[in-house]
């Protein structure tokens, strides 16, 4: 086992080196980050625009790519130790990156985590629910249902969800429902759970409602064909009762799928539900990096890109591992 996680250690260093420099690489063509600054900044003079590419490492050339990328990527990692106080400040106002892209992955891990466990919970519940009785109508319904809910677009269905439990309430019973934008009401001071929790339901719902269509499917079809494979047979051919034949064979083994798709969502949570947020003006990192992107900000864009690389290259690393756990012939690949 220890074998195994080392080699997939490994391979996550050039992995994550090859990656970040290709964003490196793409940012710079495709934001252009002197122009950028100097739209945000239209008195900037020769001078300051100097400044701005020597302090983020924007190094003209073939080979200034290479460098600026080595010259970048020791200020970003010289951050993460310090506080963010190595990474250059953002190009409006001269903001320091850190603190806010800091409150708004916190902001969307709280949104993420919370729908993500909501969603796979229930979804794999209702897949193993019409995995049991395949062909009858709670297998169809099942199916039906899922098939709807992940067919609705997200934005779709937040708007629904605003009109019903915020205009349409407003109208019936004089009060919305819900809060339909933001963490907190305008001019909130401190921390308030129950508040906070209150902001949060309609952007989870919303995110919960694709989470549970994609798993009760996938946890469908995945439980259906170890049911039906030998090894099944043979547990219950050795008088084992039918309840420990599916949980400690059946879905044990059907989880094993699953860990891809959750590992890749999970660790796409740190990118932000840019839909989502956008819509509930929801200041999260899907709508940190929406901004960065429409300003052009390369000391905001980078480090995004970079923590989202990290963050998928880390999960898939768990869901490497946790194949090795589930399935210990996996090991021996």
């Amino acid at each position: 086992m220890l074998r195994f996680v080392l080699r997939r250690l490994l391979w996550a260093v050039p992995t994550i080196l090859i990656v970040t420099f290709l964003v490196y690489v793409a940012i710079r063509l495709g934001t252009n980050p002197s122009e950028a600054y100097q739209r945000s900044n239209p008195r900037a003079n020769e001078e300051k625009i100097r400044q701005y590419e020597e302090i983020n490492n924007l190094f003209p050339g073939v080979s200034g790519y290479f460098k600026g990328y080595w010259g970048w990527l020791r200020n970003f990692f010289a951050g993460l130790f310090n506080g963010g106080e190595s990474w250059p400040r953002s190009i409006k106002g001269r903001r320091e990156v850190w603190p806010e892209m800091k409150y708004a992955m916190a902001n969307s891990l709280r949104l993420g985590i919370a729908a993500s466990v909501l969603g796979i919970f229930i979804g794999v519940l209702l897949g193993i629910f019409a995995a049991l009785r395949p062909g009858s109508l709670r297998d169809s319904s099942v199916n039906t249902g899922a098939f709807v809910a992940f067919s609705i677009p997200p934005y779709v269905s937040a708007v629904l969800l605003q009109l019903l439990f915020a205009v349409m309430w407003s109208r019936w019973y004089g009060d919305p429902l819900l809060p339909t934008s933001g963490v907190y009401p305008p001019g909130q001071q401190g921390f308030d759970l129950l508040l906070m929790m209150k902001h949060m339901v309609l952007p989870v719902f919303v995110v919960a409602i694709q989470i549970i269509a994609v798993y009760a499917r996938y946890m469908r079809a995945s439980l259906l064909d170890v049911l039906n494979s030998d090894f099944m047979r043979t547990a219950r051919s050795k008088g084992i009762s039918e309840r420990r034949v599916l949980v400690g064979h059946a879905v044990r083994n059907s989880l094993i799928p699953l860990v891809t798709i959750a590992a890749i969502d999970i660790g796409g949570i740190i990118g932000g539900l840019i839909i989502t947020e956008r819509v509930f003006s929801y200041p999260g990192m899907g709508d940190f990096f929406l901004t960065a992107f429409d300003n052009g900000d390369f000391p905001q864009l980078m480090p995004f890109m970079v923590i989202i690389v990290l963050a998928v290259v880390i999960f898939n690393l768990i869901a490497d591992i946790s194949y090795a756990w589930l399935d210990p012939r996996i090991r021996v690949g």
